[in-house]
């Protein structure tokens, strides 16, 4: 099972992002650590993140996008397999 079926899988379920995220349009780093987000969606890294306006996790590569309930809203993020941990 490759990174984005993983993240496919675990929908419904919750996301430990293990760094910050990365604002785009100018809000840079938002310094919080160990956030738990609900994966609502996921999909290929071009067609979520491009599309939507994302936020970055930026430790790895991004491989995939996910669309997470970040601080009570959902926001499309692009991901990396080292920045999360799937919680049960």
């Amino acid at each position: 099972m490759d990174f984005l079926q993983e993240l496919g899988s675990h929908r419904g379920g919750l996301l430990l992002l293990k760094t910050e995220l990365w604002w785009r349009g100018g809000r840079g780093w938002d310094g919080i650590r160990g956030r738990v987000c609900l994966l609502m969606d996921a999909r290929v890294r071009a067609l979520g993140a491009a599309a939507h306006g994302c936020v970055a996790v930026v430790t790895g590569s991004p491989q995939a996008s996910a669309l997470l309930l970040v601080d009570g809203a959902p926001h499309w993020v692009w991901v990396a397999q080292a920045d999360v941990k799937f919680l049960s």
